[in-house]
């Protein structure tokens, strides 16, 4: 009998490691994530992202995860998320961009360094 393997469906929620909560919901509230669990003052925060969760844990100093990669999330206007980023106080890394590869997209860095983009299919 030959075993089935399982086909992985989705990604229910990624969670990062911050050294200080207070900035790191003050940055993803600002991106316009919506506060799930948690928040500030908690050791554990939970934020909607579309029908998965991104969740923040509080670590100690000591913890250092150097160069860990980046995630991407899809998001309805490129543009506009540069935007709202440019006006929260924030730095990406360039301005929105047509990639070869099909999608528009641009990077951030959060407090604790964790890299993401922010991408939509072009169509």
């Amino acid at each position: 009998m030959q075993i089935q393997t399982p086909q992985i469906e989705s990604i229910s929620a990624i969670t990062l490691a911050t050294h200080d909560m207070a900035p790191a919901v003050a940055f993803y509230a600002g991106l316009g994530f919506a506060l799930r669990y948690g928040g500030a003052n908690s050791a554990f925060t939970s934020f909607h992202a579309g029908s998965s969760y991104l969740n923040l844990m509080a670590v100690g100093r000591e913890t250092n995860w150097g160069q860990w990669g980046r995630f991407i999330l899809y998001v309805s206007d490129v543009d506009t998320m540069h935007a709202r980023a440019l006006e929260a106080g924030f730095s990406p890394e360039f301005a929105p961009r047509d990639a070869s590869w099909g999608e528009r997209y641009f990077h951030i860095k959060d407090p604790d360094g964790h890299e993401l983009s922010f991408a939509k299919l072009l169509r």
